[in-house]
């Protein structure tokens, strides 16, 4: 018959001696999350929400930009925005 190593069962006394020393909270499966993390996890989804919501306002602004700036270069505006006259004082009082 075989006898074990002594370096075999120092390690062995030694994984015995770890797992009676360290506190209970440390064996804690590392699976389990702890508060602070499922705060920070919260914290970026709501980020990743509002991150979304603020792309998909600018997309629409930017639609509309380009609608509106379409509607203005539109042959129907095209003379008024060209100088060929005088400009007009809106804020001139009337003789």
């Amino acid at each position: 018959m075989t006898r074990p190593s002594t370096s075999s069962v120092g390690l062995f006394l030694l994984l015995i001696g770890y797992a009676v020393a360290v506190p209970e909270f440390e064996r804690r499966p590392r699976a389990v999350p702890s508060s602070a993390c499922e705060e920070h996890t919260k914290l970026h989804s709501r980020l990743d929400v509002v991150e979304k919501k603020v792309e998909d306002t600018v997309d629409k602004l930017e639609d509309e930009l380009a609608a509106l700036l379409d509607a203005i270069e539109a042959p129907k505006w095209r003379p008024m925005l060209e100088n060929t006259g005088k400009p007009v004082d809106i804020l001139e009082q009337p003789e």
